[in-house]
């Protein structure tokens, strides 16, 4: 048996940020900076309370982001990109570079590219 090579260190990473609705989380505090429950579910028309629930629990248990929560009546949750999780900022920049040059792109560029 082959023994398998190296771990891509990008492939770990990617599979610590996939799920449905995850890089739109990110992307939105990053771009907004804090921002309470409601106005998450907001941002990111047609994602349900149990989706975002599960994707935030995710995100805080991986260091991504801060959960602070003010027990007042309603309580209040506002949820922030942590450190770890800030450090996306340069990649979120790139790839949104890289989604828009590639969107421009028109079908016969994209095929001589191959």
């Amino acid at each position: 048996m082959q023994e398998a090579g190296p771990v891509c260190p990008v492939e770990t990473l990617f599979r610590q940020l996939s799920g449905s609705w995850t890089m739109s989380i990110l992307w939105h505090l990053n771009q907004e900076g804090p921002l309470r429950f409601g106005m998450l579910r907001r941002l990111l028309a047609g994602i349900s309370t149990k989706v975002l629930t599960q994707r935030l629990r995710m995100l805080e248990a991986e260091s991504l982001i801060y959960r602070d929560h003010n027990p007042t009546i309603p309580p209040q949750v506002t949820y922030s990109l942590t450190p770890k999780g800030g450090e996306l900022a340069c990649a979120f920049g790139a790839l949104a570079e890289l989604a828009q040059k590639w969107e421009g792109a028109t079908a016969p560029d994209q095929e001589r590219r191959s």
